[in-house]
């Protein structure tokens, strides 16, 4: 399934601004779920209802996405009409209530991820779910990576996985992020995460430096400040090249899709890693955008994304389908 850019909607901060911003979001019929996590904080869990004997697909987010974000709403649209079960974790503090933990959440939270995944592998059993796919976006995406990377042939309780828009390379895409245009981006992702880090700070007094925080301009600083304090490393450098899922592709025996536009604004195309497993297919189509790829004449829309991942992970799981689809590679 080859990726066709609009003609009308020309360069990667179009193609990444126009879908998240202007396109109408597809309905969903969502149930949410509370799980008490293993530190006693909690995550809440939107699901969508699927049919017996039909495939469960969980969506790990992007920074400060959710289940509302537009590929959120897109890819669960697409499962709903399908007939499939789907499941959209929020990380801490995501699901529009400030989680209770001194933490948030960040691009190697495999730990999070394994906890949820295992979970969803009992949920699947409860379901009489045919398969278990995991899939994720931007940050979600990276974090499903190391969690694939990193736990190897135990990640196999999943059948199939797909990462879209991955920083792949977590200090390539920092440094991209603070200059030029991509500002926007940041003071964007900014103008969310310090409200939840000062109401944060309203829990747990001097957990950082509220002036630092205040003062912070780029993600650079801010996970200097935040997040890699608060998640076990030294400083954003250690942060940043320990978490980068680039260092893991060759390590993942899951079937799995990784998808980046080579004009994503968050990550420039020369730091896309040319080599992975066997079992990892690199798809870098030359546009789209971060997290994009609307389809169609004006106005557009955003149903190539959520048929392609569907597709990847049917042509992975043929047993499952009365009707098996082949996997076409973009």
């Amino acid at each position: 399934m080859l990726y066709i850019p609009p003609r009308w909607l020309p360069g990667g901060h179009l193609q990444t601004i126009y879908p998240s911003t202007f396109l109408p979001k597809p309905a969903v019929r969502y149930r949410r779920e509370r799980w008490e996590a293993p530190d006693g904080d909690f995550v809440d869990i939107d699901f969508v209802d699927g049919q017996p004997g039909r495939p469960l697909l969980v969506l790990f987010h992007g920074l400060e996405g959710s289940s509302d974000s537009h590929y959120s709403r897109a890819l669960m649209a697409e499962v709903q009409r399908r007939g499939w079960h789907g499941a959209i974790p929020h990380f801490r503090g995501c699901s529009g209530e400030i989680n209770l933990a001194p933490r948030f959440y960040h691009s190697g939270d495999t730990a999070e991820l394994d906890w949820i995944i295992r979970r969803m592998k009992l949920r699947q059993q409860d379901l009489a779910a045919t398969h278990l796919y995991a899939s994720g976006v931007s940050l979600g995406a990276n974090a499903l990576l190391r969690w694939l990377g990193e736990s190897q042939h135990q990640a196999e309780i999943v059948d199939a996985a797909c990462a879209v828009s991955a920083p792949l390379d977590l200090a390539g895409g920092g440094a991209a992020l603070a200059s030029g245009f991509n500002r926007l981006y940041t003071w964007v992702f900014l103008r969310t995460m310090r409200p939840k880090c000062l109401a944060k700070l309203d829990q747990f007094p001097g957990l950082f430096d509220r002036e630092a925080l205040l003062s912070a301009r780029d993600l650079y600083a801010f996970d200097n400040i935040v997040t890699a304090p608060l998640h076990g490393y030294r400083n954003t450098e250690d942060y940043w090249d320990r978490a980068s899922a680039k260092h893991i592709l060759n390590d993942i025996s899951v079937p799995t899709l990784v998808l980046n536009a080579q004009n994503d604004p968050f990550l420039p195309a020369r730091h896309l890693p040319r080599s992975a497993a066997p079992e990892v297919v690199l798809e870098y189509p030359e546009q789209g955008g971060h997290v994009g790829f609307a389809a169609g004449g004006p106005p557009g829309n955003l149903a190539w994304l959520p048929r392609r991942l569907l597709h990847f992970l049917e042509g992975k799981s043929e047993s499952a389908f009365p009707a098996p689809t082949e996997l076409a590679h973009g």
